[in-house]
């Protein structure tokens, strides 16, 4: 007949009876897992070369997977991004948040493990004689272990870890996000100042040659073969181009102030490299399959991650209808003689389970429950926003790259005309078979058309420049 068990015997039964339930529940959690929602992905973007059978339309490779460094060719360039990239306050401040969630999912997964906490303490007392009673000192010591656990029957913690990294993994895409800005605003920042230089260049030097056609207009004034008229007229061109040199300068100052902030340094000077006319960029950039977009811009990963940790809440949410079980038990020794502490009776221990389960609270838990719904449902409209946000600048960006690039060439044509316009038109002057009104205005038009050129090639490259953000490049390490 078997032996009855001891308490004992019984006590650690019970205990590895319920370690053994834990482990079997390990893979069970309440709530719904996870799984990426529908998307209607074009399957090519607007604003594609019109020519889809061009190689390409066709091509999986996208300007977004290049690296930066391969993107802005420009000596210069390269290194003003990667100082931005290493000063920048808003990277700095991107990568100490992802620092913060590392460590907050740290805490987070810690619910799920058991704690562990030593004590120990020792005490001397002595009393006096007191009448019959004769004196006697006592020395006591303890030294313990306790140990607790909640036991992650319903995936309560488990849950909430996985809430936790991908809150974690939302902080990183973010961070990319803020590295593929930067570097699109330092690239775009220095496009314009370099337009603002070509068109400091080009008013500086219509100026110099409107100041020396000034001079022989009123030569020829004084003699008598030129009118007042066509002085003043002659005085207009100068002055115009005049105004243009202190105006360009204010904005080229203001400028590289923008660009040093963005670097992390004090305003001040920003060195050159390639000519605005010089930045190498093809006619045509390949854009790549609109589904993989879905996993290259951080915006987009950024806002899938929020829908993650939402969902995931659900289940923490819904886990607070089950019983909350503990377990609980300590073991050490204690003794009267600090010679005896560690031998014979001195063992302790003592260890215990519980649970609580709610009963009434109110409504409580439920709302819980739906505001974790509620909450997911606004992130899913959220992510879905932001794909359809991202198509559309990608197609956006497309047919600006394409148009810029047509309005470029078209205004080189009528910039070469202009000039063309204007010499003859001085020449006929000379000729004495015109009045000085037509080279006024001819040559109006050409200073006008030599700075629309300039913006023109800058709003090229400004196209590039917001493809390759749309795209999802610029964060990808060098």
């Amino acid at each position: 007949m078997p032996r009855p068990l001891s308490d004992s015997r019984l006590g650690r039964f019970l205990l590895l009876s319920l370690c053994a339930i834990a482990v079997w529940f390990s893979g069970c959690a309440v709530g719904p897992n996870y799984a990426r929602p529908n998307v209607n992905a074009p399957t090519s973007y607007r604003g594609q070369q019109d020519d889809q059978t061009a190689p390409a339309a066709k091509s999986d490779a996208a300007l977004g997977d290049e690296e930066w460094s391969k993107v802005f060719q420009d000596p210069e360039l390269q290194s003003l991004i990667r100082a931005a990239l290493q000063n920048n306050y808003d990277v700095r401040i991107a990568a100490a948040r992802v620092q913060e969630a590392r460590a907050q999912l740290g805490i987070t997964r810690a619910d799920q493990f058991p704690t562990l906490s030593g004590g120990g303490n020792i005490t001397s007392q002595r009393d006096s004689a007191s009448g019959p009673i004769p004196a006697f000192e006592l020395t006591q010591g303890a030294l313990s272990v306790s140990a607790a656990w909640n036991l992650d029957f319903w995936g309560r913690y488990r849950r909430a870890t996985e809430a936790q990294r991908a809150r974690l993994l939302s902080q990183e895409w973010a961070q990319r996000a803020v590295i593929s800005s930067l570097v699109a605003n330092v690239a775009s920042g220095y496009f314009q100042l370099r337009e603002l230089d070509l068109e400091l260049e080009i008013s500086k030097s219509t100026l110099a040659s409107r100041s020396e056609s000034l001079k022989l207009t009123t030569m020829r004034t004084e003699h008598g073969i030129d009118t007042m008229l066509d002085q003043r007229q002659a005085e207009q061109l100068v002055y115009t181009a005049g105004a243009q040199v202190p105006d360009l300068e204010r904005q080229i100052e203001q400028e590289e102030n923008a660009l040093s902030i963005l670097l992390g340094n004090n305003p001040g000077a920003i060195p050159r490299g390639l000519k605005l006319t010089e930045q190498p960029h093809a006619p045509e950039v390949p854009a790549g399959l609109p589904s993989a977009l879905l996993e290259r811009r951080p915006d987009v990963r950024e806002a899938e991650e929020s829908l993650v940790a939402a969902n995931a809440q659900i289940g923490v949410a819904r886990a607070a209808y089950f019983p909350q079980i503990s377990l609980t038990g300590t073991g050490g020794y204690q003794s009267s003689a600090l010679s005896n502490l560690f031998t014979g009776p001195a063992g302790i221990w003592n260890f215990g389970g519980s649970f609580v389960q709610p009963i009434f609270e109110g409504g409580r838990l439920k709302s819980n429950v739906r505001l974790a719904e509620a909450q997911k449902q606004e992130l899913l409209l959220t992510y879905q926003q932001s794909i359809q946000g991202a198509f559309r600048d990608v197609s956006n960006a497309l047919v600006a790259y394409r148009k810029n690039r047509e309005f470029r060439i078209q205004e080189e044509k009528l910039t070469e005309a202009a000039r063309d316009a204007s010499q003859l038109s001085e020449q006929r002057f000379n000729a004495g078979a015109t009045d000085y009104l037509e080279v006024l205005t001819n040559e109006t038009n050409y200073f006008s058309d030599e700075l629309t050129l300039a913006q023109a090639q800058f709003n090229e490259l400004q196209a590039l420049v917001q493809l390759y953000q749309a795209l999802g490049g610029g964060w990808q390490r060098q």
